[in-house]
């Protein structure tokens, strides 16, 4: 069998790994109207990291992000 042809399995946690590890955004809009009126708008934006990404990617550590819970 080609390897391109071949399919690989790929587990709900090496998908959660990938995006903590790189990061993700998501962006969306919802619009409420009745009768061509919008009668609610709400705008998101959801970004999904882990701590030391975001610290990778801001160049600063965040005081207290590696300090452990008493």
């Amino acid at each position: 069998m080609n390897e391109v042809t071949k399919s690989k399995d790929v587990a709900l946690i090496e998908v959660l790994d990938k995006v903590l590890d790189k990061g993700a955004v998501v962006a969306g809009d919802i619009i409420i109207s009745v009768g061509d009126i919008d009668l609610v708008y709400i705008g998101l934006k959801v970004m999904i990291s882990s701590v030391e990404t975001m610290e990778r990617l801001r160049g600063a550590p965040i005081p207290g992000a590696t300090e452990e819970p008493t």
